[in-house]
């Protein structure tokens, strides 16, 4: 993959470059500027799109019927397939040459409201899934992606690039994946929006998946109503994805629903509970909720489900199974270039490349290929188990508990260090896992900062109520004004607040 640079602009012939540019071509030269001085610093896109330019002059070109997306770069995480020279590669060196030249249908939507794809951002190698210890934003084929907020922090995972890159100010709009956390998590640790959205609002076409049952793309934005534009362009039905068979009669035009009074007689169930046990996290919990109440928002306490912590148990089963099965039905598709065709294929490529096992293992590869397939009994009972918990025991419980429209609880933890002897990625904090077993749909927002870290703010509510969930969002987005600018230091102690309480008194 090459690096596209504004060197480019000089292969373009001298009486192209007299002409002065569009508002698309603009914006990219732009934006890829941004891209080249920022990433330097946190690593966050693997490579630019070369086509890049000719998309934007082709919108330029077009006088009329100019979509509602017009001119804006968006960069795309690399398990999403694009039309073009780029790989898609999930992280891994076994897919450097998955060259399809094919757009997944969310991508296509997007160029059909006149995005320009910028190009592929980095990602925890296979969405997190390879190993239990991991080292979230870390993959074979793009390297470590740093916090922009403080660059020996992690960005969380698995769209760690996604996340780090609008964080970082290179564009205000990607998209990310997730199946538990991945959108929410790297949104809220670099302080930017992030949707999940109902599973089933946007096609998992010519992505690689992990779960047919949790995974689901989704925007990763500067802002809500930028997320809300996002979702509109992407949400629809896709004859191939069975999942997405109400789509379009499900979507609607999100940006035009915000409403900065949305939060005026709105009842919200409150998740104290997800806090975890920081002092800190309370605190800044507890400003965001002075601020829903001030806005005129109704709040009530909401009690934990029960069983809430045999969640996960479930969940791994119904993971393990579906990806073993998922995958190869993807490698199956996967370029002619790729050798790898199942999963026995890839863990056997793993164990022969130093580089892809050289920091950590591929335990959950291994125990994927020992699952026994959709049939199984014990597949069978986790998934309604983990359905029932996480959906009419969960989020669908609290909701009614509380006669409430959302529920609203801090997303995830600060980043936390950079660490290749203790690896992991964060987690522990939060009500995500409920909306992403129940395929229901989870916005995060900045909350604020706790050590010069953010952290964000979750709304997640029944399944197709992404609407509302962004009124709310918005809502709250403007009167908290909580969004976090980047230090791009080398960690928050050497930031200068922080360093001047750190050194010896004079």
């Amino acid at each position: 993959m090459k690096f596209l640079g504004l060197a480019v602009l000089l292969t373009v012939p001298l009486a192209a470059q007299a002409q002065t540019p569009g508002p698309a071509e603009t914006a990219t030269i732009a934006a890829i500027a941004r891209v080249e001085t920022l990433n330097p610093k946190v690593n966050a896109v693997i490579a630019l799109d070369p086509t890049a330019l000719d998309q934007a002059r082709a919108l330029d070109r077009q006088r009329q019927a100019r979509g509602p997306l017009f001119g804006e770069p968006v960069l795309i995480k690399d398990n999403i397939e694009t039309r073009g020279p780029l790989p898609t590669t999930a992280g891994s060196l076994a897919l450097k040459d998955n060259v399809t030249d094919r757009d997944a249908p969310l991508v296509a939507r997007l160029r059909g409201a006149g995005a320009v794809i910028l190009g592929k951002t980095n990602l925890s190698e296979w969405a997190n899934f390879r190993d239990g210890a991991s080292i979230s934003g870390w993959s074979a084929v793009g390297g470590q992606t740093r916090n922009p907020h403080a660059l020996n922090r992690g960005p969380c995972g698995s769209s760690s690039g996604s996340g780090a890159a609008v964080g970082a100010g290179m564009v205000a709009a990607a998209i990310g994946t997730e199946t538990d956390g991945s959108i929410t998590c790297p949104a809220a640790t670099n302080g930017i929006v992030g949707l999940k959205p109902t599973v089933g609002l946007v096609s998992r076409g010519r992505i690689v998946p992990i779960s047919h049952s949790q995974d689901t793309p989704g925007p990763m934005t500067a802002d809500v109503r930028t997320a809300a534009r996002l979702l509109t362009a992407i949400a629809g039905s896709d004859p191939e994805d069975p999942a997405t068979a109400e789509a379009d009669a499900r979507r609607v035009d999100y940006a035009a629903a915000l409403d900065p009074a949305a939060l005026r007689g709105a009842r919200i169930g409150v998740l104290r509970w997800a806090t975890g046990n920081s002092p800190d996290m309370k605190r800044v919990f507890e400003a965001a909720l002075d601020v829903l109440k001030a806005q005129g928002a109704i709040l009530v306490d909401v009690e934990p489900p029960k069983d809430r912590d045999s969640l996960g148990s479930a969940e791994i089963v119904v993971l393990l199974t579906e990806f073993k099965v998922d995958l190869a039905a993807y490698l199956a598709s996967a370029a002619p270039a790729v050798r790898a065709r199942s999963l026995a294929d890839l863990i056997a490529f793993n164990r022969a490349s130093p580089r892809e096992l050289g920091l950590f293992g591929q335990s959950l590869f291994e125990a994927a290929q020992a699952s026994q397939g959709l049939a199984d009994p014990e597949y069978l009972a986790a998934r309604a188990r983990s359905l029932r918990l996480a959906g009419p025991e969960g989020i669908d419980a609290m909701l009614a508990r509380a006669g409430a429209v959302a529920l609203v609880a801090p997303t995830a933890p600060p980043a936390p260090i950079i660490d290749v002897v203790r690896r992991g990625g964060g987690g522990g904090v939060g009500a995500g896992n409920f909306a992403a077993i129940a395929g229901t749909p989870h916005l995060t927002v900045p909350m604020g900062t706790i050590g010069g870290l953010p952290v964000g703010l979750s709304f997640l509510g029944p399944k197709w109520s992404e609407a509302k969930l962004l009124a709310l969002g918005h809502a709250y987005e403007q009167a908290a004004k909580a969004k976090p600018e980047p230090a791009f230091a080398d960690s928050i102690e050497a930031t200068p607040p922080v360093a001047a309480l750190l050194a010896r008194p004079q």
